[in-house]
């Protein structure tokens, strides 16, 4: 027996899938179809249920303004040559969510989103919500960005969190988008892997769920809830302490709580060394499947897994959880 062989024999199942993970490209950019793509599986997503069904097409409408937004051509500042490269050399992501400068033009685009949501929304409520974030001080709108980039709960409006988000997110995806761009065929590629292998490699962001793509071969991408970039994560491996012991899924189909056919879709990843969990959501099982509008439909699944113990590893900007007047929790959101 040569030792080549005998080396194959004696691959673990986590060497395996690390080994099936370095035939795929290591990172998936955002695409100028995301926020369209995620609108399109809401409001599919909003058709199958009741409870969530007005704020799943509420936050519908706010994904189909950004992707309207998304095509208007807007100059940002870039990461230069040199901080790309020391990003790269220290392990760093290069457009830091928590660390780069905001320019003031995403608070413009924000207000832009505000006033077009409020007219499309009628009177109401959620209009008279989206009107007075939209006549908020710069620097209200400053100082709720920094806590919802930075995890920080303490002081954090929970109700209009996702709108700001809203904004957050198409100016990360711009940032991403156009660094990528400007940097192409450059010696030193503007994104690529970091030190924290659970977090955006473009912004350094938590997951808000993964998912298994469909030319992969089973492969897990993490995708990044604020700039929509995905990266490749070992399988059967937890999101948030990356042990790969004691990893079980749940789902709602045990519960008797699912569609008919979807229940396998989406399933809880837990892990019961850290007490965490992260969904995942497979394209195989559901070809329309975009993991933060399924993170977003499926909370029953996230009751479900809490009841048993388990915290959320990831975040999805579209529905925080959390108490507004607690400290922030380091190990997640």
């Amino acid at each position: 027996m040569s030792e080549s062989t005998q080396q194959q024999r004696l691959l673990s199942p986590e060497e395996i899938a690390v080994r099936a993970g370095e035939s795929q490209p290591f990172l998936r950019l955002p695409e100028s179809t995301v926020f369209g793509e995620r609108a399109m599986r809401l409001r599919q997503l909003a058709a199958r249920q009741d409870a969530l069904r007005d704020y799943l097409l509420f936050i519908a409408s706010v994904a189909e303004l950004q992707h309207e937004q998304l095509k208007q051509a807007v100059a940002l500042q870039l990461p230069d040559a040199a901080q790309i490269e020391a990003a790269a050399h220290a392990g760093r992501p290069p457009l830091p969510a928590a660390l780069w400068p905001r320019e003031a033009l995403w608070r413009d685009e924000l207000r832009a989103l505000l006033g077009r949501l409020a007219l499309r929304l009628g009177p109401g409520t959620a209009q008279d919500v989206a009107q007075a974030l939209r006549a908020a001080s710069d620097e209200h709108l400053e100082t709720q960005a920094e806590r919802l980039l930075g995890g920080v709960m303490l002081g954090l409006d929970l109700g209009t969190a996702p709108l700001i988000a809203a904004g957050l997110q198409l100016h990360w995806m711009r940032l991403v988008r156009q660094t990528q761009a400007a940097h192409a065929g450059a010696r030193i590629a503007p994104f690529g892997r970091t030190d924290a292998a659970t977090l955006c490699p473009c912004c350094g962001s938590r997951p808000v769920a993964s998912v298994t793509r469909l030319g992969t071969d089973g492969g897990r991408l993490l995708h990044c809830g604020l700039c929509a970039a995905e990266w490749h994560y070992v399988r059967i491996k937890c999101a948030h302490c990356e042990s790969t012991k004691g990893i079980h899924y749940e789902n709602l189909q045990a519960a008797g709580d699912a569609q008919p056919g979807s229940a396998q879709a989406v399933q809880a990843e837990c892990c019961d060394e850290c007490g965490r969990y992260l969904k995942i959501v497979h394209m195989e099982k559901d070809h329309q499947v975009e993991p933060l509008a399924d993170d977003l439909a499926s909370l029953t699944l996230d009751l479900l897994v809490s009841d048993a113990g388990f915290e959320r590893a990831g975040v999805n900007l579209m529905l925080l959880f959390g108490d507004p007047d607690a400290p922030p929790d380091p190990g997640g959101r």
